[in-house]
């Protein structure tokens, strides 16, 4: 029986290897210290995706490749690069479906609704990086090595789910803290939902219309960080959130002693101004809907 492999036990992949795993496919699910969702067909395998000799044997075989992997946020520029490339390697050399999880920081500072084609055009840093890991694999794609798609999120919200605002945000409303937030609280921003990016990803490795194109999960909201953080705390039945705007220069300088934080700075484009993605194309290509924002927010809050 053919089965799938997914890399990376962050929330988006935990939720692919469950919801394949759910539909009856069989699963390998690769993580450096063999963690991630145990259900049964899921199969955990400790293993280094940098290791491409060992992950070949792992993927020979399988119908698809997901590569739910990222590094940490501050060692993009170190470690990323070659981990997208020894991926896409993996793919080509054991012949299977390659489908990645991407985001959005490859479209560069946009005005109005972002469409699935829109042109790439990064400004920072992490965007360049994006934007060349999706290049190289569309590359590979046109020249018949490989099958290859991307589904593009943007922040995320889910349980457990790895976004500013999961980190900054929500256990402070929880606590009845102050929660800082870098950007502009009010003006309107698209929110991903983890389960419906995995669902996406899903839908993409399933559709001969999906290879060799990117597209977007179906935002579950696209609404400003205050107006968030009101539905959670109220969700919560948390006290009133006392939220507070975090200027470029609160981020600069808290940057000065977190190393995570110091990576934000160049996003920052992303949270001052209104960003909204249309997924169009995916809601009626792969027939993909966005989850409700109840439960969205049930699940974020979940223990």
């Amino acid at each position: 029986m053919s089965y799938a492999v997914v890399i990376g036990a962050g929330a988006t992949g935990r939720a692919v290897a469950r919801q394949l795993a759910e539909a009856g496919e069989q699963v390998k699910l690769v993580t450096r210290n063999g963690s991630g969702a145990d259900a049964p067909l899921i199969d955990r395998i400790a293993l280094d995706a940098a290791d491409a000799d060992g992950l070949v044997r792992v993927v020979d075989g399988a119908r698809t490749l997901f590569n739910c992997a990222m590094p940490r946020y501050d060692r993009w520029p170190q470690e990323f690069p070659a981990l997208a490339a020894g991926m896409l390697e993996v793919a080509e050399r054991a012949g299977v479906d390659y489908v990645m999880l991407g985001n959005v920081y490859g479209y560069g500072p946009v005005s109005g609704a972002v469409l699935e084609d829109h042109p790439l055009s990064p400004t920072s840093v992490k965007g360049r990086i994006r934007a060349k890991i999706w290049e190289d694999a569309l590359h590979a794609h046109t020249a018949g090595r490989v099958r290859a798609t991307e589904v593009r999120a943007s922040d995320f919200l889910g349980h457990g789910a790895y976004s500013i605002y999961n980190l900054m945000v929500t256990p402070n409303v929880l606590a009845g803290s102050p929660a800082y937030y870098p950007g502009d609280l009010d003006v309107a921003h698209s929110w991903t939902y983890t389960e419906d990016a995995a669902r996406a990803l899903i839908a993409a490795s399933r559709s001969d219309a999906a290879w060799g194109k990117s597209w977007h999960v179906p935002p579950c909201a696209n609404i400003s960080v205050r107006e968030l953080t009101g539905q959670l705390a109220e969700m919560a039945n948390a006290p009133s959130p006392q939220l507070i705007r975090m200027t470029a220069k609160d981020v600069v300088e808290m940057g000065r002693s977190d190393s995570i934080m110091a990576e934000v700075e160049e996003m920052l484009y992303l949270f001052e101004q209104p960003f909204e993605m249309s997924a169009a194309a995916t809601a009626s290509v792969l027939s993909v809907q966005a989850s409700p924002m109840p439960e969205v927010l049930r699940d974020t809050l979940r223990p």
